[in-house]
């Protein structure tokens, strides 16, 4: 897996600082972009964080870019709707040689779960050169393809709906891949903006875990802070 913060808003904090003051401000918001000090930039931010005013959070957005990931991946990825997506096209893009794939832990460490699954991948892409060979449009042959092939998504969110994300795909319960995803994401965003992502990850961060009977009962593996 890679992962490649491509863009991010030019000083999140201070866009996102900059929109919420405007509201109580005689003066206009690129005025209060260029002067407002560094420490009020982080007070309007606590305030916002601490009161739940989050809105204004969506001003600011995000950019990855992100390849060697499976179609189980993004297809939980895509659940996340406040967001926007582009993926590489199974319909254009033709599998000539070996079929890349995403092999989990689980399956690699057992010899024979690992040659049972080579095996049946082995056997699904035979059956697409086969299709592919006969006529069939990549369209359709794609059909055979397991959920294991590796894809490739550029993804962008805006800092609401990224904190969010950062809850849900952070939590140890959370499917390991896209958790590995998700907490290289933080990685990346968080020397950016460290205020805004300060307590950004599974809620157990920032407070008790939600998750009930079926807590993973383990701390959080916080990602180191500045």
């Amino acid at each position: 897996m890679q992962v490649e913060l491509l863009y991010h808003t030019p000083d999140p904090e201070r866009a996102i600082a900059t929109a919420a003051r405007l509201c109580y401000a005689p003066v206009g918001a690129a005025e209060l972009m260029e002067t407002m000090p560094d420490e009020r930039v982080e007070s309007v931010l606590a305030t916002i964080m601490g009161s739940g005013h989050h809105s204004t959070l969506e001003h600011a957005s995000y950019t990855f870019a992100v390849d060697g990931v499976s179609r189980a991946l993004t297809h939980q990825l895509v659940r996340h709707r406040i967001a926007s997506f582009n993926q590489q096209s199974q319909r254009y893009v033709k599998f000539s040689d070996e079929l890349p794939v995403v092999k989990p832990e689980s399956v690699a460490s057992d010899p024979q779960a690992s040659a049972l699954f080579d095996g049946a991948v082995a056997k699904a892409q035979e059956a697409y050169r086969a299709l592919l060979d006969a006529g069939v449009p990549a369209e359709d042959a794609r059909y055979l393809l397991p959920n294991a092939v590796e894809s490739k998504i550029v993804i962008t969110m805006n800092v609401r709906e990224l904190l969010h994300f950062f809850e849900l795909r952070c939590c140890n319960r959370a499917q390991w891949e896209i958790r590995d995803m998700a907490h290289r994401m933080l990685e990346l965003a968080l020397p950016t903006a460290p205020y805004l992502f300060m307590d950004a990850g599974a809620p157990c961060v920032h407070g008790t875990c939600p998750e009930g009977k079926m807590c993973c009962g383990n701390p959080y593996p916080r990602v180191t802070r500045g």
